[in-house]
């Protein structure tokens, strides 16, 4: 299977092994961004360390309290930015035609949970 296309409300990931450049694709109901292979390693990645960081500092925090947490890589910078249970995501790239783009908090645990399955290459 060298296509993937996972979404949800608020969020969508894919991949396409055959594609020539953009391999990767993140985004919500209304925005979209193709990644090169190695930004959508990355942004996986970032995302699960993201995703332990914040369920860390839930026994750091009291109750009404939000945080923000950075992760960053040559290529991307994602923050995470809420309540430790419920939180956004925003994310820049960084390298070669940039962009940019946030999700929801409600859209981000399946959006992580589905970053996690897609972490196959």
């Amino acid at each position: 299977m060298t296509r993937i296309i996972k979404s949800g409300p608020g969020w969508r990931l894919g991949w396409d092994a055959a594609a020539a450049e953009f391999q990767g694709l993140v985004g919500a109901d209304d925005w979209a961004l193709e990644l090169t292979a190695a930004e959508l390693n990355d942004f996986c990645r970032l995302l699960t360390q993201l995703v332990a960081t914040m369920a860390q500092m839930s026994h750091e925090l009291m109750d009404e309290e939000k945080i923000a947490c950075e992760a960053e890589s040559d290529r991307l910078w994602l923050e995470a930015e809420g309540y430790p249970e419920a939180y956004g995501l925003s994310l820049m790239v960084l390298t070669g035609r940039r962009g940019e783009g946030h999700w929801d908090a409600a859209a981000v645990p399946a959006l992580a949970q589905a970053a996690r399955s897609l972490e196959l290459f």
